[in-house]
């Protein structure tokens, strides 16, 4: 807080935490603590998912659907990862219009099939909007419904082209999709 972070995010869950429904929803006490103190300092938790948050079922729930039900939204966002959730079926605009305003985050990434895909999927990230996960609709149902404030371009795979070129190349993306510097 003094040296000015905003923002403190979690980026993962051990497994030992979602062994069960009942250890996962005690964490998430842990989980509205962080955000109280963050919020006394002035500073806003959240938390980043994968892909195990949409493919683990615990009583009939995704992981995911028991960190939101069970997190006090005015003390922990969701930084919502649109490429990580997609080879395992779940779709970010399901997850944003179920939970309105509760991703004052997003990792704005786009999905194509791969041989070798990243986090062991069939599919890997690409420049926006020319993959298969609706991103320019993610993002505008950001915008409008998800409560999203910061939008952050990711991509970890480049098909062979320049990383730096591919992250220029997203920029102006989004620039013709409306956001500024």
């Amino acid at each position: 807080a003094i040296a000015g972070q905003v923002y403190v995010i979690s980026p993962w869950l051990d497994k030992s935490i979602y062994a069960t429904s009942d250890s996962l929803k005690r964490f998430m006490d842990v989980f509205n603590k962080c955000g109280e103190l963050c919020k006394k300092s002035g500073m806003t938790f959240g938390y980043h998912n994968h892909d195990f948050e949409f493919s683990v079922r615990l009583d009939n729930k995704t992981v995911y659907d028991i960190i939101l039900e069970n997190t006090d939204p005015a003390l922990v966002i969701q930084q919502l990862d649109t490429g990580n959730l997609y080879h395992t079926g779940a779709r970010a605009q399901e997850i944003i219009l179920k939970y309105p305003g509760r991703f004052a985050s997003m990792h704005v990434k786009d999905e194509i099939k791969s041989v070798q895909g990243e986090m062991g999927s069939q599919y890997e990230s690409t420049i926006l909007g020319t993959g298969v996960v609706g991103i320019k609709e993610i993002v505008n149902l950001g915008r409008t419904t998800g409560g999203t404030l910061h939008f952050i371009i990711e991509q970890e795979s480049y098909q062979g082209k320049d990383p730096v070129a591919c992250m220029k190349e997203n920029y102006v993306i989004m620039k013709n999709w409306g956001f500024k510097d």
